[in-house]
């Protein structure tokens, strides 16, 4: 298999990623929170993401926020997701940005890239609180 890297994402980004279980990538891939983008590397990206699911959204643990479609839409469409989606910041994993870990979502609504959308700004203060809660 040939690796392809990506292009340099921006923290914020949603993008679709294969979040690995031990040291494999799983194979159902899911919406990922870009947290932070390591270029030391450059143009070979590493970047810090958060774990997204579909799964038990309307219940929250610590660490945890959503994107709900009924009560933010404006963030839900913001976002590229196609069902409502918790991110977990206490399952965070440092990726390389390439095409073992992360693919075109489907519909590719960015063209040949893994973005699905972008945290939108009233999200910030949830996203905040999770993070701060998850190093407790």
């Amino acid at each position: 298999m040939i690796l392809r890297w990506w292009a340099e994402p921006a923290a914020g980004e949603i993008v679709w990623c294969h979040f690995p279980d031990d040291i494999h990538p799983r194979p159902k891939p899911r919406p990922a929170l870009v947290l932070v983008v390591f270029d030391d590397d450059a143009p070979q990206f590493t970047v810090r993401v958060a774990y997204g699911t579909s799964q038990r959204t309307a219940r929250l643990h610590r660490g945890e926020f959503s994107i709900l479609h009924e009560r933010n839409p404006a963030a839900y469409a913001a976002a590229g997701l196609s069902y409502d989606t918790k991110f977990d910041l206490k399952q965070v994993l440092d990726l390389p940005y390439n095409t073992e870990w992360f693919s075109v979502p489907p519909a590719a609504p960015h063209g040949q890239s893994p973005k699905l959308g972008v945290l939108h700004p009233s999200l910030v203060r949830a996203v905040q609180a999770a993070f701060r809660a998850a190093a407790e």
